[in-house]
């Protein structure tokens, strides 16, 4: 009897320990998801690119904006005209505006066409700052 009672226990211990190891496995690896989270968008020919490093845009990206093609790249453009504008204001003026937030002026030239995936990037960047910070980048509200 004792030594069922024994084989039970060491059992049971073996298989709680098994368990407790694989809930670490999981939680480490999605801290690493979380700590790599930088965009890059490169354009060779047009000699620009664009670098995002902000922890949890990837994850809200996946889980908020809308698909590809839901906007048109004139929705975006126009949005994007106006959002980069009050952006590179508020870079310029550290006094009146945290520059911890606007820290670079964002080069984004009307006349240029940067394509789709760059304007839909970056119209979701400044949805994501503007919900996480708590700011308003313009007089129309935020449409994800």
């Amino acid at each position: 009897m004792k030594k069922v009672l024994f084989l039970l226990v060491l059992t049971g211990s073996i298989v709680y320990s098994c368990t407790g190891q694989r809930k670490t496995i999981t939680k480490k690896s999605d801290d690493i998801t979380k700590i790599s989270d930088t965009i890059r968008i490169v354009n060779e020919e047009l000699e620009y690119e664009i670098i995002i490093f902000e922890p949890g845009f990837s994850a809200w990206m996946q889980s908020y904006a809308r698909p590809r093609q839901y906007y048109s790249q004139n929705f975006l453009e126009t949005r994007n005209r106006v959002y980069v504008t009050e952006w590179n204001q508020r870079v310029i003026q550290p006094s009146r505006y945290n520059n911890s937030l606007y820290q670079q002026e964002i080069n984004y030239q009307p006349n240029v066409d940067y394509g789709y995936e760059v304007n839909y990037q970056l119209y979701y960047y400044f949805v994501f700052f503007q919900q996480k910070y708590d700011q308003k980048l313009a007089v129309f509200p935020v449409r994800i």
